[in-house]
């Protein structure tokens, strides 16, 4: 076997290192029965909020059943929640090393679907055949097709945001040219932990269903934020109709988490990593949350879900029929806000009554 023989237009193909087939079995390229020929070079770009990330993968299902022999590159500030399952042939961490890699590569296909500069300039100057998404031009956030600019303009104008009625998953779609048919989040699953906390939380549950109680949202929308009072409130009336309910959360939470934990008896694990925290969120049957990052694992995983909302449009989120989203019953005034122009977010118009209710009917 020569240089000549080495399949350098293989999916598994990984340069200077052995690839998959080879570690695994020995597989050479002149006797390799899993040669699999590129077809395809997509490149997606989407950095930003780690939810955001989870809720673009829909784009790999489809790209992977179209072309099932795809090399799909994603470049991302968040790599750790994208699945090694081989979905994706080529994952890069936002950094010099990757940008120019990227820069000097070429793609038949590539989709920016971030509005900051640094991935519109980057969408502008990779070299590839076609280009969907967001792109810079004479120094101007601009599309790259016409596709794109009904989610431009929802960026740029409260009153088309809320005119909108098409969840993320269908406004990406559109963006690539394509119409969404409900293809599923995609996220990475430790399955050894996942298992592990299956098997700690079913031993104090006793037998009974599993609702992660998830008590955070991030600091930059404080508006989305329920009172202490409500949760405990909510996890003892949880206990009292035979749900064994889990405070949830990260290191912002914890110690209000330890306060509602003892306030109300209910079971809390503390805090964990990503790849933890996603396994304990599958280990639940259902999920309560506000609009955070815990909606999307929570998709991805398929969960049951009860998901509280103020000041996003409900139209763009994308349950999978598995949720319900609970709204204050008054409108919210406070549209993509931070702050509440009455003084008290309408959040805590929510009652604990009506979200109990709410998981009661998630069958």
């Amino acid at each position: 076997m020569t240089i000549n023989d080495v399949h350098f237009d293989c999916r598994h193909f990984r340069g200077a290192i052995p690839c998959k087939p080879n570690k695994l079995n020995g597989a050479i390229c002149t006797s390799c029965t899993e040669h699999s020929k590129i077809e395809k070079r997509i490149l997606i770009i989407k950095l930003g909020a780690l939810g955001d990330v989870i809720r673009t993968t829909p784009l790999v299902v489809r790209f992977r059943k179209m072309y099932p022999n795809a090399q799909i590159t994603w470049l991302t500030q968040s790599p750790d929640i994208l699945p090694k399952d081989g979905q994706i042939d080529i994952i890069y961490r936002m950094d010099a090393p990757s940008l120019f890699t990227i820069s000097n590569s070429s793609y038949d296909l590539a989709i920016n679907l971030d509005k900051e500069p640094e991935a519109c300039i980057l969408l502008d100057k990779v070299k590839a055949q076609e280009k969907y998404g967001y792109i810079q031009r004479n120094g101007v956030l601009s599309a790259a097709t016409p596709a794109a600019e009904h989610k431009l303009m929802t960026g740029f104008f409260d009153d088309l945001s809320k005119a909108n009625t098409k969840s993320y998953p269908e406004e990406i779609f559109e963006i690539c040219h394509l119409d969404f048919q409900g293809e599923d989040y995609l996220i990475q699953l430790n399955d050894e932990l996942a298992k592990v906390w299956r098997i700690t939380l079913e031993n104090h549950a006793t037998g009974a269903q599993i609702v992660g109680l998830n008590t955070g949202c991030g600091p930059r929308w404080n508006t989305r934020l329920w009172s202490e009072n409500a949760w405990i409130e909510l996890a003892t009336k949880l206990r009292e109709e035979g749900y064994f309910p889990v405070f949830l959360g990260g290191e912002l939470e914890h110690e209000k988490n330890v306060r509602m934990s003892h306030a109300a008896g209910v079971y809390y694990p503390g805090h964990f990593s990503l790849a933890e925290f996603i396994a304990l969120t599958d280990s639940c049957d259902f999920v309560v949350t506000q609009v955070s990052m815990m909606m999307h694992i929570a998709t991805a995983l398929k969960k049951k879900m009860v998901l509280m909302n103020t000041i996003f449009n409900r139209h763009e989120f994308e349950l999978y029929g598995r949720g319900v989203i609970i709204e204050p019953p008054s409108a919210c005034e406070c549209y993509y806000g931070n702050t509440c122009v009455r003084g008290n977010s309408c959040m805590h118009d929510i009652t604990p009554a009506v979200v109990c209710e709410a998981v009661k009917s998630l069958k």
